[in-house]
């Protein structure tokens, strides 16, 4: 169900002129170009006709002030397709213009089937085309249409460049193509090219008639793309959303296929490792007693390890791929391009990873089930702080995670405050459960399964005082996957962890709902987001980082 790790893989991992990316696009679009050249700063053709009221309107407007150019808001027709210009940005270094390429789908021509069939079929579909078109744009076509002008001063060239979003290793529902029964649309961002602030109309109509022109015509039409690789990429994660729906019905809260590649490249690079890269590089393969099968619409059955619903713990030596197996499952709630090694691991779409977050900002959130005996009195069933601490960080993220619905925790320790998961029997009899405000984790963990119904994985190699309550134990040893469940069982018997009765909690405790005011959303500026991990949100930046299931900026930019 994989790729084999080879050169040949490797080469299936670059874009156009070596860009990075998820799968090799650029062979999917006929009649290819050259090798995606940078011509951003040569002077632009003048063509002695121009085809399209849009491009001769470009012209007409050259040199004039760059006010001139919100005269083109609106939808211009482009010959069998059309452009919408929907926002004029207000001048060269403000964010960019926004337009919209649509054609109908009859001239589109994509299957009925991939379009209305389905809502995972379209999601894939339009995830194909924007990797398609992005592609086209970035050197597909011989010339890369989004670099922007820079350089020559405040009278020299600027803006230029053509974009749309540009998946990573991930299929996720975009808006940046929409496909419908009656057309097949494109989203875009065109920073409108000037000189100073003059208009430089010959540039912007050779972008749009050049650029967008070829994007359009290798992009939206179905006969331009590799058929077989549109059906093979919408049936691979047809196949992914299928295995993820079956997990609750298998009383399981996660999966790991034979066969999947669960390291990647690098910590900035989440293509698949290869033999290239590590010849010692380990296949995921599912210890006997954990493997069950599943039966895929395209696939077929495949095995792997299934962790069951209830309290898990992933153990083993320092190196050995216990984060690594708890990273792989952590984006397991998505579906991946087809060769990123990790399309059969599947995680409960509800799974949220928790952490420590310290200095994090808290407002008027229950932790009760965590903190109580505050000094001076503090309530904490409406705790509020602007520095919270590591083990409060926690208990509120786990609070706001089980509010959203959650049903599946991801917990690795080397995030985690240590005293908000465990107390031993020597601390507990040096300072007394009831001048210790925090209730531990492992107090807590059972309750949270067999009275909420949140099962637990967690990443464990400091303690052992887990295993008498873990249902499933996985040593990772050597990246090769180990069932120790039964022999965690016998220590846990053989060696008591000593905490008294009284330590060990049967109630979970109450969660009181909340509502977001409309009011309190209200920000003191502008809001956007630049990058994965914040959000400018008028006057107050919110950090994102530890929200580490984020996988792209356009999630960053969707919040925000």
């Amino acid at each position: 169900q994989v790729l084999s790790c080879s050169s040949a893989l490797l080469r299936a991992f670059m874009g156009k002129g070596g860009k990075k990316g998820g799968y090799p696009w650029w062979e999917h679009i006929k009649g290819k170009g050259g090798g995606g050249a940078d011509d951003s700063h040569r002077a632009p053709k003048r063509k002695s006709h121009y085809d399209t009221e849009l491009e001769q309107w470009f012209v007409k407007i050259d040199g004039k002030g760059y006010p001139a150019y919100k005269d083109l808001i609106g939808q211009w027709d482009m010959g069998g397709w059309s452009v919408f210009i929907d926002k004029v940005q207000s001048d060269p270094y403000a964010p960019p213009s926004m337009i919209r390429a649509r054609v109908p789908m009859a001239k589109a021509g994509f299957p009925a089937e991939y379009v209305t069939g389905s809502r995972i079929q379209n999601i894939a579909l339009v995830d194909f085309i924007t990797r398609a078109f992005s592609d086209v744009l970035a050197g597909g076509s011989g010339t890369d249409w989004t670099a922007a002008a820079a350089g020559g001063g405040w009278s020299g060239s600027k803006g230029g460049d053509l974009k749309i979003d540009t998946p990573g290793q991930y299929v996720l529902p975009r808006t940046s193509v929409v496909a419908t029964k009656e057309f097949l649309e494109a989203r875009l961002t065109l920073a409108l090219p000037a000189r100073g602030r003059t208009i430089e109309g010959y540039r912007a109509a050779e972008i749009v008639g050049e650029g967008l022109k070829q994007a359009v015509h290798s992009a939206l039409r179905y006969e331009a793309l590799d058929k077989s690789a549109l059906k093979a990429h919408i049936e691979a994660v047809v196949d992914q959303d299928s295995l993820r729906s079956q997990l609750d019905a298998k009383g399981l809260c996660a999966f790991v296929g034979n066969g999947s590649v669960l390291p990647r490249k690098s910590g900035v690079d989440d293509r698949p490792m290869t033999k290239v890269d590590e010849p010692n590089l380990v296949l995921f393969s599912s210890p006997a007693s954990m493997e069950v099968s599943i039966d895929l619409p395209y696939a077929g059955t495949v095995r792997g390890m299934g962790i069951k619903k209830g309290i898990a713990l992933i153990i083993g030596g320092g190196f050995h791929g216990k984060s690594t197996l708890l990273q792989a499952l952590q984006v397991g709630v998505y579906n991946k391009v087809k060769g990123d090694g990790r399309e059969l691991v599947s995680c409960d779409p509800a799974a949220v990873k928790i952490r420590a977050e310290d200095g994090r900002y808290i407002q008027r959130t229950d932790v009760s089930p965590f903190i109580n005996n505050l000094p001076f009195g503090q309530d904490t069933t409406c705790f509020s702080t602007g520095d919270a601490s590591g083990s409060t960080s926690q208990a509120a993220n786990i609070v706001e995670a089980m509010e959203a619905g959650a049903t599946t925790f991801l917990v690795d320790e080397d995030t985690c405050a240590t005293n908000f998961m465990i107390r031993d029997a020597r601390m507990q009899a040096l300072v007394a459960p009831e001048k210790e405000p925090i209730t531990a984790f492992i107090q807590k963990v059972g309750p949270l399964f067999s009275q909420k119904g949140v099962s637990t994985v967690m990443v464990i190699g400091g303690t052992g005082d887990f295993f008498e309550l873990a249902d499933t134990v996985i040593m990772m040893e050597k990246y090769a996957a180990v069932d120790m469940t039964e022999e965690a069982r016998k220590i846990a018997a053989s060696m008591p962890s000593g905490l008294p009765a009284a330590a060990r909690s049967t109630d979970f405790g109450t969660i009181r709902p909340r509502k977001v005011k409309h009011d309190g959303l209200a920000s003191t500026g502008k809001v956007s987001s630049k990058s994965m991990r914040c959000i400018s949100y008028g006057d107050t930046e919110i950090e994102l980082t530890f929200v580490e299931q984020l996988v792209e900026v356009t999630q960053a930019r969707a919040i925000a």
